[in-house]
């Protein structure tokens, strides 16, 4: 895949409209996690160093096409312009057209949620123009909206020179390097509640890495059909035949799919609730299954050390309540460990995963943590991204 980045546009005294992802979470009015912002920055201070005006278009909830205020992006104003160091204005999408207008050199605009308007979600050829009209350029620093094919993703930039922002330019190129040429052995870690939610993924996995490993609910799903007893586990019991079909395309691709050998269970689902280990085919009949066990802990340790790449999306098990966080928690703190050391090309991403790294104190060592969740995923199914795809040069 090829696409431009900043270093290849000509930004001087030319307005730049910027995708950027300012989606964050908000409690009380205030921002409780500026992460996002914080990811974006880069890009915007190269573009004013490079002479140019951003001009910053994003989303905020979902509006569906009509004006909230709880989901207008005014409240965030003063957190980008700190975040960027240079002023920042703010503007409504029928004003916009006055405001990049009369901006100035060394300033930035944030327009107000492009999903107010109905022809961002519909990819609206009008809307794409209208909000194409605002710049000269297009930069795209937006991975985790890539997955849309909306008005500002990928409608805009049939209109105006495009190119990948530094974010979206260091997400491609980790993925690239993680999936399309790695370095091998390849290790990926799979977990979460429901294997129908990942059979996408699943079959795209296992044609390209070594070693898959099966975590959460998922592995219960996975147990049974291979006719282990899961108790009264989190199980999808009709996807039998799916998971079969995984294992059989699995063993000709030559990937391993590891599954727990031991697993903790509880009769509560409680933080805190007494639990035991149990070998992964006894688990009692009134049971359920919160987390892998340190003997399967040990063996993921160690795949992880004998491999130089590793793809991880979802918990090993309830990591929300303890004790059940504690397979993530070590598999995470040993992954950790190796990318710190160079030793491992480490790699995660979606929400749950985000969440669970953070609270096992990993995600900071780790090679790349994606802030996308839907884009991310999609690009590990091996889907073809619209807002990735607009921007590919030939």
């Amino acid at each position: 895949m090829t696409y431009k980045t900043l270093d290849d546009l000509d930004f001087a005294g030319k307005r730049a409209l910027v995708r950027v992802d300012v989606n964050v979470p908000m409690q009380n009015g205030a921002i409780s996690d500026d992460t996002r912002i914080q990811a974006m920055a880069p890009t915007i201070q190269d573009i004013l160093r490079k002479g140019g005006k951003p001009i910053l278009l994003a989303h905020f909830g979902r509006p569906k096409g009509k004006k909230q205020p709880d989901m207008s992006l005014a409240p965030l104003r003063l957190a980008i312009e700190q975040a960027i160091g240079a002023p920042t204005l703010f503007s409504s999408l029928e004003d916009a057209p006055n405001a990049a207008a009369a901006m100035a050199a060394g300033q930035a605009l944030l327009v107000e949620n492009v999903r107010f308007h109905p022809g961002e979600e519909t990819n609206a050829p009008d809307f794409a123009q209208a909000l194409a009209a605002l710049g000269d350029v297009y930069v795209n620093d937006a991975f985790s909206a890539a997955h849309r094919a909306h008005a500002s993703t990928a409608g805009v930039a049939k209109h105006l020179p495009a190119a990948a922002g530094r974010l979206m330019a260091r997400e491609l190129a980790t993925l690239e390097m993680a999936l399309s040429s790695p370095e091998r052995p390849v290790a990926a870690v799979v977990g979460g509640a429901k294997v129908s939610t990942k059979l996408d993924l699943l079959g795209n996995l296992v044609s390209k890495v070594d070693e898959l490993i099966i975590g959460g609910g998922m592995a219960n799903t996975f147990l049974a059909a291979e006719g282990k007893n899961v108790g009264k586990s989190l199980c999808e019991h009709d996807m039998a035949g799916a998971v079969k079909e995984v294992l059989a395309k699995a063993a000709d691709a030559g990937c391993r799919v590891r599954l727990p050998k031991d697993v903790v269970v509880a009769y509560q689902f409680a933080a805190n609730a007494p639990s035991m280990i149990y070998g992964a085919a006894a688990c009692p009949p009134d049971a359920m299954i919160l987390d892998a066990g340190p003997q399967t802990v040990a063996e993921i340790t160690d795949i992880f050390a004998r491999s130089r790449t590793l793809v991880w999306n979802g918990p090993l098990g309830a990591f929300e309540l303890p004790p059940f966080n504690r397979a993530t928690n070590a598999a995470a703190q040993a992954a950790a460990k190796l990318a710190a050391e160079g030793m491992l090309l480490a790699i995660a991403g979606g929400g749950d995963t985000v969440a669970a790294l953070n609270a096992a104190g990993a995600a900071d060592r780790f090679s790349y943590v994606s802030t996308a969740g839907g884009a991310f995923l999609e690009w590990l199914e091996g889907k073809k991204l619209p807002g990735v795809a607009a921007l590919e040069t030939t």
